[in-house]
């Protein structure tokens, strides 16, 4: 148990029987009445972000999440096999916990795990990712850089708008937040 004066961002707390992370808090002392912490709370399951406020002092239980790299190794019906790459420990996690990384993850790629009481919460990618284009339509000549956008097919079966100068075969580097094109990448 802690109050309301040890929280700070990144503090997970347990209210209601779920998961919230603090993403801003801001303690609040006004000239009149008693003092309060107002925050913004992301649910780590869900993603939905609320507003709330705590008196100041209030008991509030936390949540210890334990964050580690994993390795990804392959996907087995449908749960996803991770491997804790210092103990060789192999951890199934369920599609939905995947949630759309799974659009921008190779096997043997290394990402973030955080678990709560051995329960997988969610996975972390690295900010972008190089992947190839496996399909696009080809290219039309006076295409410039400038030009407009193109649906392509990426080796993970996401699919991403690109510069109309892309060809089939290109790496590109791709922003895992929103799966937006981020540039070429030449070997």
């Amino acid at each position: 148990m802690a109050t309301t004066n040890d929280i700070k961002n990144g503090t997970v707390l347990r209210l209601d029987g779920q998961l919230w992370t603090i993403i801003e808090f801001q303690h609040v002392k006004p000239g009149k009445g008693g003092a309060f912490v107002r925050t913004k709370m992301k649910n780590v399951v869900t993603g939905k972000t609320v507003d709330k406020t705590f008196n100041a002092g209030l008991k509030i239980e936390t949540a210890n999440v334990d964050k580690r790299n994993y390795q990804y190794l392959y996907k087995d019906g449908d749960d996803f096999i991770f491997m804790d790459t210092d103990t060789y420990d192999q951890v199934p996690v369920s599609a939905a916990v995947v949630g759309d990384a799974v659009n921008y993850m190779l096997e043997n790629q290394m990402v973030l795990v955080a678990q709560n009481e051995g329960v997988p919460l969610y996975i972390e990618l690295p900010a972008s990712v190089v992947l190839e284009i496996t399909y696009t339509e080809p290219g039309l000549q006076g295409d410039r850089s400038t030009g407009g956008t193109k649906p392509a097919t990426l080796e993970t079966g996401a699919e991403i708008q690109v510069p109309l100068f892309l060809e089939q075969g290109t790496k590109v580097k791709v922003d895992t937040r929103d799966g937006s094109y981020l540039g070429r990448v030449t070997d």
